[in-house]
């Protein structure tokens, strides 16, 4: 929001600070169905970029990284997305690894 425009509805006496609803269309693209596409393919293969993922399920690039960020909690390293905290199971599985080595 701009700043004349704050000014303007604190005169009149709105003091939040939040902005109004606004009309349109919402997001199609962070849908259940995408995210689920998305979780399917990292799920096979944690090596797709966020191109290749985009191309794959139809979305933009941007809607990918805030579907793998926001919504699968997901961080990028390196060059792939992983999981931000591990689960128990997987934690087990690289202890398993690491004392075989």
């Amino acid at each position: 929001m701009r700043v004349f425009e704050c000014f303007s509805r604190f005169k009149k006496g709105d003091l939040s600070i939040e902005d109004e609803p606004r009309s349109g269309r919402p997001s199609s693209s962070r849908n259940d169905e995408n995210i689920a596409k998305i979780r399917e393919k990292l799920n096979v293969d944690r090596h797709y970029t966020i191109d290749e993922l985009s191309e794959v399920s139809g979305v933009s690039c941007s809607s990918v990284e805030r579907i793998l960020t926001q919504d699968l909690g997901m961080r990028r390293v390196e060059a792939k997305f992983v999981p931000r905290l591990l689960t128990e199971d997987q934690r087990q599985s690289h202890l398993a690894v690491c004392q075989d080595l």
